[in-house]
């Protein structure tokens, strides 16, 4: 069962998820980067480019989504370097600094909690966020071409691909795929038709649309919302 509720932390997520069998539902790409408590490790979910597959057998898991960009400045390592990866924390960071972090997770009323409270002391000490990769996610998540949002933003294309891939993993033409995909999947669980979602979404047609879920989650769409 899997269940989510906002953070505290401006943008955030935090879910909890008890698969009922071995393995789990996949995780579609979707922009972000987690935090992620299982069986008392702490483990870094990386951005992904591709569905992925939980393993193993069924087990809690915790975690705290952090939205698209702001996660590698909270755990001090660039995106590109988690693409598609789920890491130890101690592999990223020192074993007292995880360990102590580890120890404030679990003292808390529940993993949800202390993850909570783990992220709104990482974003304390980071500080504020870069408006400018808050101002790129939300023209790509609009809908706006990468070339035409890199002249909004002031940027080259190669200063703004740098700077995509440190923030979200990968470049901005890749990241707005993957809003796109989610714009999608949000209209087609609300029922919308398949046509009516390519074109409300952004996609050239049905087709498009159906290639590019494809592409990114290795299913089509009809089995990503349970019709088989």
């Amino acid at each position: 069962m899997y269940t989510e509720r906002p953070a505290r932390l401006a943008g955030a997520v935090v879910w909890t998820n008890t698969p009922a069998g071995p393995g789990g539902a996949p995780v579609l790409p979707d922009g972000c980067m987690d935090l992620l408590w299982h069986e008392g490790r702490l483990l870094v979910a990386g951005p992904d480019t591709r569905a992925y597959t939980p393993q193993g057998p069924a087990a809690p898991w915790s975690g705290i989504r952090f939205r698209p960009g702001t996660a590698p400045a909270l755990l001090g390592v660039p995106a590109h370097e988690l693409r598609d990866q789920r890491v130890e924390l101690a592999d990223l960071w020192s074993a007292g600094r995880v360990r102590r972090l580890r120890a404030r997770v679990a003292a808390a009323a529940g993993p949800e909690a202390g993850l909570e409270q783990a992220a709104l002391l990482l974003a304390t000490e980071a500080g504020p966020p870069d408006p400018l990769l808050g101002r790129l996610v939300a023209a790509l998540d609009a809908g706006r071409p990468v070339g035409v949002t890199a002249d909004e933003l002031g940027l080259g294309a190669r200063q703004l691909h740098r700077r995509a891939l440190a923030a979200f993993g990968y470049g901005p033409k890749t990241l707005a795929r993957v809003l796109r995909l989610q714009r999608a999947l949000v209209l087609a669980r609300a029922g919308v038709p398949y046509a009516d979602t390519a074109a409300r979404a952004g996609y050239a047609d049905q087709a498009h649309l159906a290639r590019d879920v494809r592409q990114l989650t290795g299913r089509t769409l009809g089995v990503l919302l349970g019709g088989g």
